[in-house]
């Protein structure tokens, strides 16, 4: 591939990216017929009308709240399950810790639908349905296949001589958890955290269905209310959207040098 044609397909491919961004951008500060007229061109009259409708009438306030205090719950619970169980899975020898890693990681390998019906069922009956304590444990049951798949294969690079040292000086499981496998696995929980991160904030399924009223709304579940039978809020959807895509920027932005780290982490066994 000439140089020529690199620059091109490369050019072709940001701009089919960057462009339906600068719609949505643009079309928050538009109006509905001013979208419709001119839906590429920056705002000529540019307003933050759209934000203020989308967070009171919208009701984004409370759902943005609520997707906060699930999302911060699930990845929080998540990460404290995953961690001493990605670290057990590493240190035990043979067979035994890969039987375990393999079964704790099979969720991966089971569609969330199939599990719908006896997950609603169960939620039901324990009374945690239309709760942000049941949509807590629901996140945290379906992500943590994947939180203990990144922290075990990085545990699994971690040289068995630190270990054998912390042992000789009389240390123990846990403190050898706390003192030298927390503090060396920072990369990969900052990976493992924002992976949780955008899959518990961008959550659909399971508000859909566990959610019945207006208090317990997360905000993918509040952005549907946008959408009519006949007609779609497209400003505010867009308004919508990029409320709720901020945080995610943000914890990317805050965390990125830990998860550009954490990617290629357990690459290569030191």
């Amino acid at each position: 591939m000439t140089k020529t044609l690199r620059i091109a397909v490369l050019t072709l491919g940001a701009t089919a990216v960057v462009l339906p961004l600068l719609v949505v951008l643009f079309g928050t500060f538009k109006t509905l017929p001013q979208l419709f007229d001119s839906p590429l061109s920056p705002p000529s009259a540019p307003t933050l009308d759209n934000y203020r409708r989308a967070v009171d009438e919208g009701g984004l306030g409370p759902a943005f709240v609520n997707s906060l205090a699930v999302t911060a719950g699930a990845v929080a619970l998540t990460l404290a399950v995953a961690g001493p169980a990605a670290f057990f899975c590493a240190r035990v020898p043979g067979r035994a810790g890969w039987l375990v890693f393999g079964v704790l990681v099979a969720g991966l390998a089971v569609p969330a639908q199939a599990a719908i019906v006896p997950q609603y069922v169960l939620f039901d009956r324990l009374g945690l349905t239309d709760s942000l304590l049941g949509l807590v444990l629901v996140d945290t049951t379906m992500t943590l296949p994947t939180a203990v798949f990144i922290l075990g294969g990085f545990l699994r690079t971690i040289p068995q001589e630190l270990y054998e040292a912390a042992e000789l000086d009389g240390a123990g499981p846990l403190r050898a958890f706390r003192s030298i496998a927390l503090p060396l696995t920072r990369p990969a929980l900052a990976t493992t955290a924002i992976f949780l991160f955008v899959m518990d904030w961008n959550d659909l399924l399971y508000p859909l269905l566990f959610v019945r009223s207006a208090e317990h709304r997360t905000l993918p579940l509040a952005l549907l209310d946008f959408q009519g039978e006949f007609l779609t809020r497209y400003p505010l959807l867009f308004a919508g959207v990029v409320i709720a895509s901020a945080p995610v920027v943000v914890v990317y932005v805050l965390l990125q040098r830990h998860f550009v780290s954490g990617l290629t982490a357990g690459a290569v066994r030191g």
